[in-house]
Parts: C-alpha cells; structure tokens; sequence
C-alpha cells in the first residue's frame, strides 16, 4: 500500500465513531497492554519501536510486530499536529459505553469511582484518568461538556483510558455507592475513611463542587491546607483522595 492510499485509510478509520488516536508509544502501549482494540500502527523507524518495546514493554512487542508500517515523518506529520518523539502514532477505538457502564454499576464494587463535576483542563483531567487507573480505581466519571476522550486528555492519560471505565454522565446517572464530596468545609479526611464502593467526587479548582452535588452526598471532606493556600491541583487532590482509600482499605 502506497504512502497516499495509506493515508487515505487512515483518515476512513478516524471517521469511525469511536476511533481514537495514541499519540506516542506510551500511549500505544497501555492501550495494546490493556485490551484496547488498536486498529492501525505508524511509525517513522519500525526497527526502534520494536527495539523500544523489547527494553521496555515486552507483552506488546507481538501486538507491534503484526501491526506497524514503517512511514516517511512526513506522513505522520501530515495525521498529527505534531510528530511524537518516540515517532508513533495508532489508532484505536474506544471501548463502547455499554461495557464501560457495567463496570461502572457493578455491585459490589472493589474500588471507588472518581467523579469530577465540570471539569475545565483537559491536561488534567488525563492526570486524573492516569491516577485513577495507577491506584486501580474502578472508573472515571465526569460532567459538562468537556469530552474525556479527547486526544489531549487521552495524551494526558498515556493511554490509560484503556485501564479504567472512562465515561461522560449527568449527575442523575451516576452509579450507585455512597458519595463522598470533597470540599473545604465538609469533615477532616483523616477522621473518616472511605469504603470500596465510593463515589469521591472533586469540583473545580476555583470553584470547586456545585450545590447540587453537595445535596446529594452522603459525606463532604476536607483535605487539611496552609492558610494562604486556594487550592490544590485537581489530580493532586484525586491523588490524595485515592490514596486515602488504599491506606485505609490495606490495613
């Protein structure tokens, strides 16, 4: 297949509903590692991809070997805004709803589900997905109108999106458990711990969680700060709350 006829399919796939695009190897890998279905691989040096998967992620060096095509940068660059240092880029589709909604409302759960209320950054909200999927949280979950499959939140992520269930949803959707809803005035955290099947909820940096989902919640919770300090960063605050949890539920 031609560099014009591959660029063709290329841009078919992307059209498909669903479709995603790694931008990177990391991205690539944690979507290959965690059972992403990645339809198209290209890389600028298939040669150094492999030797790169060899040294770090030998499970996915079989996966890469049947899908990458060795293409000139220019047509990489042509596909991306920019050509990612490891020179790679895939396309994938994302899991559908359906099956990240049965993770989402499995009972019992064996790990909390992170809720952000409007999230603003997308940067962030990657950070969060990534956190989310590292402490082995049951999902991600957020409101308004930011889409968290957005390839700069799925760039932020590494592709973790592929670990954890990732979904947009109103308030009335969320799945069952107790919420716990972070905020300034609500309990110290270190006075309550929080159970497995949470939903710990974050708002936004400067303006933090609405009056709605402070009516709903069954605990608010304060994370201690320096006086003089507004806010933590938002993945800093899911951090410390997913961190939290696994203390508390390992002892």
């Amino acid at each position: 297949m031609g560099d014009e006829e591959l660029v063709r399919a290329w841009r078919e796939a992307e059209r498909e509903p669903g479709a995603v695009v790694l931008d990177g190897f990391h991205a690539l890998k944690h979507a290959l590692r965690f059972g992403g279905d990645v339809r198209r691989v290209l890389t600028v040096d298939r040669e150094a991809l492999l030797a790169l998967a060899a040294e770090l992620a030998e499970d996915v060096v079989p996966a890469l070997e049947g899908l990458a095509l060795e293409v000139p940068e220019a047509v990489v660059r042509g596909l991306v805004s920019r050509v990612h240092p490891t020179g790679v880029i895939g396309l994938a589709v994302r899991p559908p709803a359906e099956a990240n909604l049965a993770a989402l409302a499995e009972r019992p759960r064996r790990s909390p589900v992170v809720l952000l209320e409007n999230p603003r950054n997308l940067g962030n909200v990657g950070a969060v997905i990534r956190l989310a999927a590292g402490f082995g949280a049951t999902g991600v979950v957020t409101t308004g109108d930011l889409d968290p499959w957005h390839p700069n939140v799925l760039r932020g992520s590494a592709g973790l999106h592929f670990a954890t269930a990732v979904e947009r949803l109103t308030l009335p959707q969320l799945p069952a458990g107790p919420l716990y809803v972070l905020d300034p005035e609500g309990t110290d955290i270190r006075d309550l711990s929080f159970p497995d099947d949470a939903l710990l909820a974050f708002g936004t940096e400067r303006y933090g969680v609405s009056e709605e989902l402070k009516v709903r919640a069954d605990h608010l919770v304060a994370v201690p700060m320096r006086p003089g300090v507004s806010s933590f960063n938002l993945a800093t605050s899911v951090g410390m709350g997913l961190f939290h949890w696994m203390s508390g539920s390992k002892r």
